[in-house]
């Protein structure tokens, strides 16, 4: 696929998304959010593909969105504020709802809408230089479309302080409140990210594609006789697959399941 503002990279069976506005920290305007909301849409029909990374060149993730693009949509009326507004909600979700596992691969700045990207993917890999922030209040806006993203990722009470405050947030912080998963030097950021995909390539695709509907049906519900009955559903469903079939066969002949067979 060919972008302005992306670079997309294929090695075996990982796909790297690159955010390329390296000048711009990486911001985004509508046509950055169309260009990524496209690319994951593709990246979602993709077999071939086992896991997608999500970063930016540069020295930095993202300073979330371009206030030029922003000062044009302080000027634009209600509804077409609210069309825009769409789009990168729309763009976050179908990042957040790719079958594949997703890493961000975070170094420098991630602020607003790059916390958000970063808070959308599955799991969330940091530069020990990498600095998070919801800004928004200190422009006079609120973290909206991010919300659903950042508040999964740091629950409630923290997005109770960081919201309201815009403090930001290092690399260690982002860790203990639950938003990165492991930090690394800048050096060897790569090498953890890496170990990362490794550990995932392990899995059966269909088996992780559905653990992260899993997550999101449990997570959204209170536990009750419907949701004990959808999670029975879910597990009779997926045992059911030739990939759990596959597995489980494998497991008790201690053999490795076909999956693994184009893993290097």
């Amino acid at each position: 696929m060919d972008f302005q503002f992306l670079q997309l990279e294929q090695k075996q069976q990982v796909a790297t998304v690159w955010l390329n506005r390296a000048e711009l920290y990486n911001a985004f305007n509508t046509q950055v959010i169309e260009e990524l909301h496209q690319c994951f849409q593709h990246l979602n029909t993709r077999e071939d593909i086992r896991v997608v990374i999500l970063a930016g060149r540069g020295k930095s993730f993202s300073a979330g969105a371009d206030l030029n693009w922003m000062k044009l949509a302080g000027q634009a009326s209600i509804a077409e504020n609210e069309a825009d507004a769409l789009k990168l909600a729309k763009m976050l979700q179908s990042l957040a709802s790719l079958k594949q596992p997703t890493i961000a691969r975070v170094q420098g700045i991630a602020f607003g809408g790059g916390m958000g990207l970063a808070s959308a993917c599955d799991i969330c890999v940091a530069s020990t230089d990498a600095k998070f922030a919801t800004s928004e209040v200190r422009l006079g806006l609120a973290p909206s479309t991010i919300s659903p993203y950042v508040i999964r990722a740091i629950g409630a009470r923290q997005a109770s302080r960081y919201f309201l405050t815009a403090e930001r947030i290092s690399a260690d912080k982002a860790q203990a409140i639950g938003l990165v998963h492991e930090i690394a030097t800048p050096e060897q950021l790569d090498q953890k990210v890496d170990e990362i995909i490794q550990a995932l390539l392990l899995g059966g695709p269909e088996a992780q594609a559905a653990s992260k509907q899993l997550i999101k049906m449990v997570n959204q519900s209170v536990l009750t006789e419907e949701l004990l009955i959808q999670t029975a559903k879910h597990i009779a469903h997926v045992r059911q697959g030739t990939e759990a079939k596959n597995g489980l066969t494998a497991f008790l002949e201690k053999q490795s399941p076909a999956w693994i067979k184009t893993v290097e």
